[in-house]
C-alpha cells in the first residue's frame, strides 16, 4: 500500500469518527434527556415543601416554640440552604462537573431525610431536638449541591446553537418550573395532611420514598445526558481580572499598548467534550477592567504570559457580566422576603380561620400553599401560550417581553400582594374584635379560610414573573462557564430574603416594644401583622424603584458569531425590549 493510499485511508477514517461522535452528540441531550433530570427536581422539591410548609407548625406545636422564633428559626433554615449552593457551585464547576454534584447531593439529600424521620419517630425524646436540626441542615448540605446543576444541568442537554432548540429552551424555563410546582403541590395537600392527621414519622419515610424512586430515575437517563467536564474555579478567572487590572490601572491603551484578543488561550487547553466559551463582543461599561487586557511592555518582555497580570478581553467580558448582574440580584432580594412569609404568617394565619369543609374534614393551614401551585400550574400555560405570542406581535421579542420587563412586573405585583394581605389581615382582626375573642388566640374566627386565597395566587403569580424570569436571567447572561455560579447566586438571593424577613421581624419587635405592644406576638388577634404587611409593602415600593433604574442601565450579553449580520440582528432585537439605549 502506498503512501498515498494510507492517507486516503486515515481521511476516510477521520471523516466515520467525526461523524461517529456528531451522531452520538446529537442523540444525546433535548427533552428526552431533560425529563429524567426533571424526575429528580421534582422530588427534590416535593420534599423540600413537604418540611418546609409546615415546619413553622412542628416548631410552635411539637417544640413549643413561640410563633416569632418558630418563624426565624424557619428564615434561618432557608437562608442557610440557600447559601450552601455557592459551595456547590464552586464544587461542580471546579472538580466534579454537575452530573456528578447532582448526584453525590441527591444520596446526602436522601441520607437527610431518612435522619429525620427517625428523628420524630424512633429517636429518644430527649435526643429529639438535636437530631431534627442536624438533620434539616444536612439537608441544606444536600440542596447546596442539587439547586445550582440541577436546572442548569437540565438547560444544557438544548443546544444553543441550533435555532429551534434555543427556542425551545426559553419555554423549557417555564415548563421546568411548572414541573417542580406539581411536586410541591402534591406536597402541601396531600404530605401536610399526613402530618396532620397520621404522624410525622409516615410523612418523612414518603418523602425517603419518592426521593429514592427518582434518584433510580435519574440514574436510568445515565446514557442519554450531554455532560461537561469541569473547566477550573470560575472564580480564579474573576481573581485575575480584577488583579490584572488593578496592577495595570495606570496604563492606557495605545499604539503601543494593544489589547490581547487571542480569547481562550492563556490556559491553553480545552477538555476534548469541554465547548470553548462563546467569544463577546466588547462593550463600555466597566471599562476599568479592559486594563486587565493591555498587553504592556512588561507582558511583551514576558517569555510566558502570566494569567494574573494579563487577561484576555473575552475574560474581562465574562466577570462584566456577572458585575451586570449583581445590582440585579441585590434588587430582587424585596421579593424574596416577601416570598418568605408564605411559609410562616400566611400559614399561622390560617389556623386561626375556619377551616372546616363539611362535618368532618379540615383543611390543614400549610395546605394552602398548594393554591400557589395551582396558580402556576393554571397560569404557567397561559402565559406561555397566550400572554407571549400576543406580546411578541407587539414587541417583536422572541419571548414577548425581556427578562428584566418579567422580573419587574412581578416586583410590582410584590407590592399588591402584601396590600392585599394586610387589608385581609385587618378583616380577620375586626372580626376577632367583633365577636370578642380578641384575648382568645386559640379560638376559631368566624371568617373562612378562603378569605386568604387572593393573597395565595398572588404569590403563584409573582413567582411566574420574577423568579422564572430570574432563573432565566441568571442563565442566560451569565458566561458559558459560570452558569452553576449563576444559579448558586439566584438561590443566595432567596437565602439573603430569607435573612432579611428575619431582619425586619427584629426590628418591628424592638419597635413594638418600645411603643408598650408586640406587632408579631403570639396572640394574633391583639398582635398587628397587618402593620408587618403593610411595612413590607412600603419597602417593596421603594425597590421597586431602585429595581427600574437599576434595569434601565442594563446591558444584554452580546455574542460576536455569525459576523456583523447576526450583531445587527441582535441590536435590532434589543432594541424593541423597551428600556433604553445602553441596553442595545
Amino acid at each position: 500500500m502506498d503512501a498515498s493510499s494510507a492517507s486516503q485511508i486515515m481521511i476516510q477514517n477521520g471523516h466515520k469518527e467525526a461523524k461517529r461522535k456528531q451522531h452520538e452528540s446529537s442523540s444525546k441531550g433535548g427533552w428526552n434527556s431533560a425529563m429524567f433530570i426533571i424526575a429528580v427536581e421534582v422530588a427534590e422539591r416535593f420534599a423540600f415543601y413537604g418540611l418546609s410548609a409546615n415546619l413553622i407548625n412542628y416548631f410552635t406545636d411539637k417544640l413549643g416554640q413561640s410563633i416569632s422564633t418558630a418563624a426565624k428559626n424557619v428564615n434561618t433554615w432557608v437562608g442557610v440552604s440557600a447559601l450552601f449552593p455557592l459551595l456547590g457551585a464552586f464544587v461542580a464547576d471546579a472538580y466534579l462537573g454537575r452530573f456528578k454534584t447532582i448526584l453525590l447531593s441527591s444520596i446526602i439529600y436522601f441520607l437527610g431525610i431518612v435522619l429525620l424521620t427517625l428523628s420524630v419517630s424512633v429517636i429518644p425524646l430527649h435526643y429529639r431536638k438535636a437530631v431534627f436540626f442536624t438533620a434539616i441542615y444536612v439537608l441544606a448540605i444536600g440542596e447546596g449541591g442539587h439547586k445550582p446543576c440541577v436546572q442548569t444541568f437540565a438547560a444544557d442537554q438544548f443546544d444553543e446553537d441550533t435555532p429551534e432548540q434555543k427556542k425551545t429552551k426559553s419555554s423549557f424555563f417555564n415548563w421546568w418550573y411548572l414541573g417542580i410546582v406539581i411536586g410541591a403541590s402534591v406536597a402541601t395537600t396531600a404530605v401536610i395532611y399526613i402530618q396532620d392527621n397520621v404522624g410525622w414519622g409516615t410523612a418523612f419515610g414518603v418523602l425517603a420514598g419518592i426521593l429514592g424512586v427518582a434518584l433510580v430515575v435519574f440514574l436510568l437517563g445515565i446514557r442519554t445526558y450531554r455532560k461537561e467536564s469541569p473547566v477550573g474555579s470560575p472564580l480564579t478567572t474573576v481573581a485575575q481580572v480584577l488583579v490584572a487590572s488593578a496592577k495595570k490601572w495606570r496604563v492606557s491603551e495605545t499604539r503601543n499598548h494593544g489589547i490581547c484578543s487571542e480569547d481562550d488561550e492563556i490556559d491553553g487547553v480545552y477538555l476534548e467534550d469541554q465547548p470553548k466559551p462563546r467569544k463577546l463582543a466588547r462593550t463600555k461599561q466597566f471599562r476599568f477592567l479592559d486594563k486587565a487586557a493591555i498587553i504592556d511592555n512588561i507582558d511583551v518582555s514576558s517569555k510566558k504570559r502570566n494569567p494574573w497580570r494579563l487577561c484576555t478581553l473575552n475574560q474581562v467580558e465574562e466577570v462584566k457580566l456577572v458585575l451586570r448582574l449583581i445590582p440585579i440580584w441585590l434588587a430582587c432580594l424585596m421579593f424574596a422576603t416577601i416570598q418568605a412569609q408564605l411559609h410562616t404568617f400566611f400559614t399561622k394565619q390560617g389556623g386561626t380561620l375556619k377551616r372546616s369543609i363539611g362535618h368532618h374534614f379540615l383543611v390543614p393551614p400549610a395546605s394552602l400553599m398548594s393554591l400557589v401551585g395551582v396558580t402556576i400550574l393554571i397560569f404557567v400555560p397561559i402565559y406561555d401560550g397566550i400572554v407571549v405570542p400576543m406580546a411578541r406581535k407587539i414587541t417583536g421579542h422572541t419571548s414577548g417581553i425581556t427578562m428584566l420587563q418579567r422580573i419587574g412586573i412581578g416586583l410590582f405585583l410584590t407590592i399588591v400582594e402584601m396590600v392585599v394581605a394586610a387589608l385581609i389581615e385587618s378583616k380577620r382582626v375586626k372580626i376577632a374584635r367583633d365577636h370578642g375573642l380578641l384575648d382568645s388566640p386559640k379560638a376559631v374566627i368566624p371568617m373562612s379560610i378562603w378569605w386568604l386565597l387572593p393573597q395565595y395566587i398572588l404569590t403563584g403569580i409573582v413567582d411566574v414573573f420574577t423568579y422564572v424570569g430570574l432563573q432565566e436571567l441568571s442563565y442566560d447572561q451569565m458566561p458559558d462557564t459560570m452558569r452553576s455560579l449563576g444559579a448558586a447566586a439566584q438561590m443566595l438571593v432567596v437565602g439573603i430574603g430569607s435573612f432579611v424577613s428575619t431582619a425586619v421581624i427584629d426590628i418591628v419587635q424592638a419597635i413594638g416594644s418600645r411603643a408598650g405592644g408586640s406587632m408579631l406576638g403570639d396572640n394574633l388577634n391583639r398582635a398587628h401583622l397587618d402593620y408587618f404587611y403593610w411595612v413590607l409593602a412600603g419597602l417593596s415600593a421603594v425597590n421597586l424603584c431602585v429595581y427600574v433604574l437599576i434595569a434601565r442601565g442594563f446591558v444584554y450579553k452580546k455574542v460576536e458569531e455569525g459576523g456583523l449580520e447576526f450583531g445587527l440582528k441582535m441590536q435590532r432585537d434589543l432594541s424593541l425590549h423597551g428600556y433604553s439605549e445602553a441596553e442595545k
